[in-house]
């Protein structure tokens, strides 16, 4: 199997490794999406590049591994992360919600949540966001600001809503956010924190503006405004 250009270490783990679905993970959908979709190419051992792969090894540790203890990118023991000004999520509280219930918790009254994190599961999630988003939700730092051991840096996420989110019809459109974050890390690289801002209402625009699949009139959307390209 060839290697991830973007997640170096992916296919060097040793066979203990604790894998959510039994093995390492291939990212080769999403991988096309960036490289096509992505607004900076950035140079081969640039401060950019270092900060947005070791996101990306981040990301794939967070959703395919079980334990704490077979993450590379992060300090366990120190590692926090802050998103929106919430309280910190120590690694095992990250690991147990799941990156999308970690980064899409909310203050707001229930009736005015587009997503109830406390509602979903690890699995419920990540299977609502890869039905809506088929090809993936690539992700691209835009500027870095600062380099170690505190990193500010810009970001980009997007996909298209090709299928279904809830009771929502895919559109076919982009959908995308922009957000800022710091990564603090240690001597060794490697995460002890890392703090992000960003506004959910951007992404949840774009995935709300599907039409809902029963139309006002009492009568099911024809199945041709339902049916979407699905992928695993």
């Amino acid at each position: 199997m060839a290697k991830d250009r973007y997640r170096s270490f992916l296919h060097d783990e040793p066979d203990n490794i604790q894998w959510r679905h039994g093995g390492p993970p291939t990212y080769d959908v999403v991988n096309k999406l960036f490289e096509e979709g992505r607004t900076k190419e950035w140079p081969e051992g640039s401060l950019e590049e270092t900060v947005q792969n070791a996101i990306k090894s981040y990301e794939m540790e967070l959703s395919h591994k079980t334990r704490l203890l077979d993450f590379k990118t992060i300090n366990p023991e120190k590692f926090k992360l802050f998103v929106n000004g919430r309280e910190g999520l120590s690694g095992e509280e990250t690991l147990k919600l799941g990156s999308y219930n970690a980064l899409l918790q909310s203050s707001l009254p229930k009736d005015l949540q587009a997503y109830k994190a406390d509602e979903e599961t690890f699995e419920s999630s990540h299977e609502l966001f890869r039905s809506a988003f088929p090809r993936g939700f690539a992700w691209e730092v835009i500027k870095v600001y600062s380099g170690p051991p505190e990193i500010a840096f810009k970001f980009r996420h997007w996909g298209f809503f090709e299928g279904p989110y809830k009771e929502h019809a895919p559109t076919g459109k982009i959908v995308q956010f922009y957000g800022v974050g710091t990564l603090k890390v240690d001597d060794s690289l490697k995460v002890e924190e890392v703090e992000l801002y960003y506004d959910p209402a951007e992404m949840f625009g774009g995935l709300l503006s599907g039409k809902h699949p029963i139309e006002d009139d009492g009568n099911k959307a024809s199945p041709t405004s339902q049916q979407c390209p699905f992928s695993t």
